[in-house]
């Protein structure tokens, strides 16, 4: 097929078809001047028309089809008669297969020099064009490029290479220079998969005839299973150095953390190991540091939840916890609020198992109970080094709580987390920890509980109506509110790898202390600092939160009910 040309120039064609204005067009190319972007990713940055407009308009020009890939379910074996370097390069993508000739969607058609490249490495499959938005195109090499297939291969070569080999312990025989270089490749490959997919952990497991590998991707595990089960010990092995742990060790848990490069990004992995029956599990928390610190502003914390959170901790003492289960974003919460404290003029250390994210300026002390390094023994510390702001990792026992409790009444701010449901619990959680309540209700100023909710995908959703029984349970959370809420859900897509789902949200609920609270929980009143909670004018509970978010469109009615399934509605 002949290469597709534009008979003017692009910039000429959108001011003769009164898309852009002739002033438009010339600050455009003033500015490509400095940038050496293509005149239509300058436009589209300059605001000056959208992405669909210009591909469209692009498409019409040179009687092209203009394809909306994002609904489209795209072939793996289609999209791999071209290699992933050479698909980002060219910024083209193999949509469908017919056997002499080939669909190739491009964002720029008219790149001759592409089209010219396309041609000789499908060569002898005559090639059909199409226009799609850059925006997309990406989106689908993410989930078409994963290295599901790089890890079945070098999976398959490192068994081979140790049943060729003298000794078959994997273990023990893993000094050889070829396993070594193979099990390698392979771990980079889980890594450089497990980021592209933005997951959040990793987790090994070996079974008795095969090795699940598991990611977890917006809060939901999804399972990869290999045939290769004997490789587990190699795999573990190569961990264990890389995290500097104890390779003779395989009968009791250890933890560590190194430090990866992988695709442009800066990764602190946490690693934990466990025995189980066949070998160890191995879970890998995976920390970018290069994405940077959230500010609450960018966690998706409504504006005057935002507002109502900078009161409580520019406070000048007391206590403000963040509170909810692993995974629920604690740390990224805590680590905004010390990022908008970190000032030259305040002192803040904080008390971490591990410390998560570098700061600067800030005082970081990692625990270390082996040596009696323990919260208790550093809050006492640190309480002596003049802080003005104090952050715990975690309120894990009574000693811990009531220091952290008395530096909050002596004038210092205390931020820290505990493990408990909700916001309302918390205060009594304390307390059940042994802390006298006249020292809670003196000190606790805010609570914070949170969780995580996956986002509908933006391109794929669409209007959903619930079932009777999730009609009931959503009548008893928000009452007539149902009736006038128009929900949605995602169908699946290419974008969010056919689940309908695409990345999560935080849902906040605060609970502040009032006069009343604070006098309930001095004198040991559960029941009325429950009570007078759920009065505050200012409470609104985790569930109805995420209520509020599925009303707008955010997430689903599913997502909803799973959070409801883990608190308390009443």
């Amino acid at each position: 097929m002949a290469a597709p040309k534009l008979k003017m120039r692009l910039g000429d064609l959108l001011v003769h078809e009164h898309i852009i204005t002739n002033e438009q067009l010339m600050q455009a190319l003033n500015s490509q001047k400095t940038t050496g972007r293509k005149l239509g990713d300058t436009l589209i940055e300059l605001s000056y028309l959208s992405e669909r407009q210009l591909l469209e308009f692009l498409a019409q020009q040179l009687d092209l089809p203009f394809l909306d890939i994002s609904q489209r379910r795209i072939p793996t074996e289609s999209a791999n008669l071209l290699s992933e370097v050479h698909a980002r390069r060219l910024r083209a993508l193999i949509i469908e297969d017919k056997g002499d000739s080939v669909i190739v969607g491009m964002s720029d058609p008219a790149d001759l020099n592409a089209i010219d490249q396309l041609e000789k490495i499908l060569s002898p499959k005559r090639l059909e064009f199409a226009v799609v938005m850059d925006s997309q195109m990406f989106d689908a090499f993410d989930g078409l490029y994963r290295r599901t297939a790089d890890i079945e291969s070098f999976a398959s070569q490192l068994e081979e290479e140790y049943e060729q080999s003298s000794s078959f312990d994997l273990s023990t025989s893993f000094i050889d220079e070829t396993g070594d270089a193979t099990v390698g490749k392979l771990l980079q490959s889980v890594f450089e998969d497990a980021v592209q997919m933005r997951a959040s952990d990793i987790h090994i497991e070996p079974d008795e005839s095969q090795l699940r590998i598991r990611q977890r991707i917006d809060g939901v595990l999804q399972e990869s299973i290999l045939k290769e089960s004997k490789i587990a010990s190699a795999m573990v092995l190569r961990l264990k150095l890389m995290a500097g742990l104890d390779i003779s060790e395989k009968r009791i848990p250890q933890d560590g953390r190194f430090h990866l490069q992988i695709s442009g990004h800066s990764i602190d992995v946490r690693m934990s190991t466990m025995p189980v029956q066949y070998g160890e599990s191995v879970v890998m928390r995976l920390l970018d540091q290069s994405a940077g610190l959230l500010s609450f502003d960018q966690t998706g914390m409504p504006d005057e939840f935002v507002k109502r959170i900078r009161h409580q901790i520019t406070r000048p003492h007391g206590m403000v916890l963040v509170t909810g289960p692993t995974g629920s974003g604690k740390t990224t919460t805590l680590y905004a609020a010390l990022s908008e404290l970190n000032v030259a003029s305040k002192k803040i250390i904080t008390v971490e198992d591990p410390v998560e994210y570098r700061l600067p300026r800030i005082n970081q002390v990692q625990v270390n109970p082996k040596i009696g390094l323990t919260f208790s023994t550093v809050l006492r510390t640190a309480l002596r080094q003049d802080p003005d702001i104090m952050m715990v990792g975690e309120m894990r026992d009574k000693e811990t709580v009531e220091i952290g409790l008395r530096g909050a009444l002596t004038g210092h701010l205390v931020l820290s987390t505990l493990h408990t449901n909700d916001a309302i619990t918390s205060a009594l959680r304390l307390i059940d920890m042994g802390a006298v309540g006249f020292l809670v209700g003196s000190s606790l100023r805010a609570i914070i509980a949170q969780r995580l909710v996956r986002r509908v995908c933006e391109n794929c959703e669409e209007e959903y109506q619930p079932e009777s029984q999730e009609l009931l349970w959503l009548t008893n959370l928000a009452g007539d509110r149902v009736n006038t809420t128009k929900f949605v859900h995602g169908r699946g897509c290419q974008s969010c790898q056919y689940t309908g789902y695409k990345g999560r949200i935080g849902v906040f609920e605060l609970l502040e202390m009032n006069e009343p609270m604070m006098s309930a929980l001095k004198r040991d009143d559960s029941e009325a600092f429950t009570r007078l909670s759920k009065e505050n004018p200012t409470f609104t509970p985790l569930a109805l939160a995420a209520f509020d978010y599925a009303a707008q469109g955010i997430t689903t009615v599913e997502e909803v009910l799973r959070l409801v399934e883990t608190v308390d509605v009443v």
